[in-house]
This record gives C-alpha cells, structure tokens and sequence, in this order.
C-alpha cells in the first residue's frame, strides 16, 4: 500500500477487501480483476498484488472462519513488534538482562492473550474438523480434552492454531 497515496488509501483498501473476503477462488479472481482494472494507474500497487496473489489463493483451501482468522491475526509481527518496543530503550549489561526482559515481556503478553477469545471459534472449530490436514490432530486434541469440559480453551492456548 506504500504506491498509494493517501486520498485513495480508504477506496483501495474497501476493494482488496472484496477479494480477500470472496466466498469462492472464483469470485476472488473476479474482484481482483475488477480491482486492477480500477487501480491500474497505480501500476506498482498492482503489480505487487500479481506478483503475491498466488499466496491469496492459498487462503481459499481454507473455509471463510479460518481464513479471516489467517488474515486478520498475525501474532508473531504483535510479538516482534512487542519486543522491538522493549528492548529499544537502552543498552544492556549483559546477554542475561536481554533475556530476562524478554521473558517478562513474554508473561506479559501471556496474561493479556490468554483469557482472549477467538471470534466465531464453533464455526472455525467445525471447519479445522472438515480439513483434511488438521482433522486428525483435531480429533486427537478432541478427544484428549473432551473429559474435562474445557475443550475450546485448551485448544486455543495449546498453539494448534
């Protein structure tokens, strides 16, 4: 997005959106074809999204729930940007006060991810059970938590996902 300016920022972005959140590979190919058509003056944006669609269509192996988690979460850039935050105030004495504050910030992170609740989980949880590659290890997970009624939380926090 850093080859659009700013006064078309809002409109390109509602157009990606259209092929991001497609219900089918299909209609993604369709609105990114209308999204090029539209943006074409933008050359660079475009060519950028050519290059990398491969990558959007991987999405579509996935149902809409998981897809909109895949998209929309990216925890490990919240960690790194975490950790950037901390550890650019200053020098360190040692390699050991750089891991001790990482490890806080990491408890930190623990305590304020962990009571979080992942948006439409039944939904995405019916959808990971239907996928042939996570359908084993979720039956496993399944079975294995179902006994202490606490399923969906510990398969959240057990980083499945």
């Amino acid at each position: 997005l850093r080859y659009i300016p700013s006064k078309d920022y809002k409109e390109v972005c509602r157009d990606m959106k259209k092929f991001y959140g497609a219900s089918s590979l299909n209609a993604a190919h369709a609105a990114f074809g209308s999204f090029q058509n539209r943006w074409s003056h933008y050359s660079g944006a475009v060519d950028v999204w050519k290059r990398n669609f491969a990558h959007v269509e991987q999405l579509f192996d996935y149902g809409s729930a998981i897809r909109k988690i895949m998209y929309t979460t990216n925890a490990v850039e919240s960690v790194h940007s975490s950790f950037r935050k901390v550890t650019k105030k200053g020098a360190f004495s040692n390699e050991n006060a750089l891991l001790k504050l990482l490890y806080l910030r990491t408890k930190e992170l623990h305590a304020k991810w962990s009571g979080g609740r992942i948006q439409n989980w039944a939904m995405v949880l019916k959808q990971l059970m239907i996928n042939e590659t996570f359908s084993s290890r979720m039956k496993s997970m399944r079975f294995t938590f179902r006994n202490n009624g606490r399923f969906i939380q510990l398969c959240v926090r057990s980083k499945f996902i």
